[in-house]
């Protein structure tokens, strides 16, 4: 692994940037999308049934047919590879955000509004700093899953590490196919120990630790 990455490090550089890129705008889109309409369902009871149990059918998706399935509908490349993996990531911090607030202690609410709180005040000052923990654990859900569903990205012409690996499959390229494996396995390794670290820092900041 290490003799082909050093014999090819402008491939290796190219395609592990690829597979950031588009890990990181999925990733970007997921929490543009999921944390404010994780917060409006919790003002919108009525309506959060039907949205949870849309995501949950995206669950059910395998990540390679959520991205065969944009073909028809974006063709190939950078774009249909986001809106797939937006879709593969979505789930799991949307349902996160809206468990976290939901699950906050309504009397500790209520306490907070007797004393003259704002709707404002008591969303950022008690619920979203008591859902914290509960919503970043998506967040890093949603990030370890978008990066290993990334290498699908290949077969549709996305680019990323997946490239290696299809490419090292085809010429029987088994150094080129284990670099491509392996740096999957350890990006989402770091991935999840770098967000494990962030969501530490985090809550411990907002006095969520002892």
């Amino acid at each position: 692994m290490l003799q082909w990455i050093a014999d090819n490090p402008r491939i290796f550089t190219v395609a592990l940037q690829n597979h950031l890129w588009i890990s990181a705008a999925a990733l970007a889109a997921v929490l543009a999308i999921a944390l404010p309409l994780g917060l409006a369902l919790t003002r919108r009871r009525a309506l959060a049934g039907a949205a949870i149990g849309i995501v949950n059918v995206l669950r059910t998706v395998p990540s390679l047919a959520l991205l065969v399935i944009m073909l028809p509908v974006l063709g190939t490349g950078f774009l249909p590879s986001v809106v797939a993996l937006t879709l593969y990531g979505l789930p799991a911090l949307l349902l996160n955000t809206y468990t976290g607030l939901t699950e906050v202690d309504r009397d500790i609410v209520d306490a907070a509004r007797g004393q003259g709180f704002s709707d404002r005040q008591v969303m950022t000052r008690i619920e979203i700093p008591l859902a914290l923990p509960v919503v970043f654990a998506g967040v890093r859900t949603a990030a370890v899953q978008i990066v290993s569903a990334a290498t699908l990205a290949a077969f549709i012409g996305g680019g990323g590490l997946g490239e290696l690996i299809t490419s090292g499959m085809a010429n029987f390229n088994f150094p080129q196919l284990v670099a491509g494996a392996l740096a999957v396995a350890l990006l989402a390794l770091a991935v999840e120990l770098a967000f494990a670290a962030l969501e530490w820092v985090m809550t411990r900041s907002t006095g969520l630790r002892d």
